[in-house]
């Protein structure tokens, strides 16, 4: 018998450590030839390593959520031969680069437009692409009968929380993964006999630990204040539901591209909101371009792909390009380039948006504006009770390069530019 090291190999340009995110063997498993071995996660992509050999896997580089640097061996594999020593020393190998995976995450639907509501969008955090994680509900009737694909250290997990495999749908192939066992107890599975009371705890790793990150970058460097205006979009909804009965092949509008558009005929005379704030250096930059990021709620976490050069595109352009972008974000398909690089960051729950939101900036950009939810609310115009659709709309600014008159000052020019929409197109 040989011993076969896999080395984690160079998986990108100046990539120098890859964290691990998920293991698909442990100690002791037998392990074909192009099997799975690892998810490693680094600061462009998420990587899928494969083994080049079989064999038993007798040792690994350690748990999911540690960072190991490239060269550095990943696992041991125990193969068939003998060594070419003569004096017995296992036969060391290295691997060959792996390949990018694509989408480790069950690809969404679009999100069915709501009239009453923008684009369900949420909080945001600069992330690379994704790894694999599953949030929808996973509680299916199944046959207990039915053969279930888990590895051994699924199945011990499932038998230590007192699940039932067959009831777990996976979020991908037939394979169930912690993921899955994971979205099944928080959309209402439940667990069988004594295993009801127990406790788990679970490791941020991955994109959770990178959004904690940058979160907790964002509220320690920036002194946040935030604004909050109500606004009457009944006459922004009326144009955009003419707009769309008449929008023959193009795409359905949504209220997102409309709000984007009055942002960025706004930010015309407010440019230091369109702006990075490099505190190190001292230098704010300001941008002519808006390139707006768009905080996009993707099962593996919160993702902010960015909708280039907004201000020169059109309404249904954008829809086009809004949808391209969280597709991509979602199924794990977006390009580094497509997650950098933004300028001021739009942010909404959509129908979930409550009243008001607070929502943390992206940093280095020194605003984010939060849309909430659009609500039919009596209102008194022109001494008349009327019923009209209303907006909150709430941003947070960086209170060391923006203060609040100018916050408030860009609020109340979008607002009147929302309430009268025939200023949001014309120049």
């Amino acid at each position: 018998m040989a011993t076969f090291t896999f080395n984690l190999p160079d998986i990108g340009e100046g990539i120098a450590e890859a964290e691990i995110v998920a293991w698909h063997v442990k100690i002791g498993d037998r392990i074909e030839e192009d099997g799975r071995i690892a998810d490693m996660m680094t600061d462009k992509a998420t990587v899928e390593m494969e083994s080049p050999v079989s064999g038993t896997v007798i040792k690994v580089a350690g748990a999911e959520g540690d960072v190991i640097a490239i060269g550095s061996m990943l696992v041991e594999i125990e193969i068939e031969g003998e060594g070419s020593d003569a004096g017995g020393e296992p036969v060391t190998e290295t691997a060959p680069e792996p390949e990018t995976i694509e989408a480790e995450t069950p690809k969404l639907p679009p999100v069915e437009e709501a009239a009453s509501a923008p684009a369900p969008i949420v909080a945001p955090a600069p992330a690379p692409a994704a790894p694999k994680a599953a949030s929808a509900p996973a509680v299916i009737e199944a046959d207990a009968s039915a053969k279930v694909l888990a590895s051994p250290v699924v199945r011990q997990r499932a038998r230590d929380l007192g699940i039932d495999l067959a009831k777990v749908r996976p979020s991908e192939g037939t394979r169930i993964r912690h993921a899955d066992l994971d979205a099944y107890l928080n959309y209402g599975g439940t667990r069988a006999g004594p295993g009801r009371a127990a406790d788990e705890e679970i490791r941020v790793i991955g994109m959770r630990k990178r959004i904690a990150q940058n979160m907790a970058e964002s509220k320690r460097n920036i002194p946040h204040f935030t604004y909050v205006e109500e606004i009457d979009v009944t006459k922004m909804e009326d144009m955009r539901a003419e707009m769309n009965a008449g929008r023959g092949d193009r795409p359905k509008l949504t209220a997102l591209p409309i709000l984007i558009a009055a942002i960025c005929k706004t930010l015309r005379d407010y440019p230091m909101l369109n702006a990075r704030y490099d505190d190190e250096a001292n230098v704010v930059t300001r941008f002519g371009a808006v390139h707006l990021g768009i905080a996009t709620q993707t099962d593996a976490g919160l993702m902010v792909p960015v909708l280039r050069g907004a201000e020169s595109l059109s309404v249904w352009d954008m829809a086009s390009e809004i949808a391209r972008l969280a597709d991509a974000a979602r199924s794990g398909k977006a390009k580094s380039e497509e997650l950098s690089g933004s300028t001021l960051t739009l942010t909404s729950l959509g129908p979930l948006g409550g009243i008001a939101t607070t929502p943390v900036i992206n940093r280095p950009e020194v605003a984010i504006i939060g849309p909430n939810k659009i609500v039919e609310r009596p209102m008194v115009v022109d001494g008349a009770v009327v019923i009209r659709k209303m907006m909150n709309l709430s941003i947070s600014c960086d209170h060391r390069v923006v203060d609040g008159y100018d916050a408030a000052s860009f609020v109340q020019a979008l607002k009147r530019r929302i309430e009268t929409p025939i200023y949001i197109f014309a120049d």
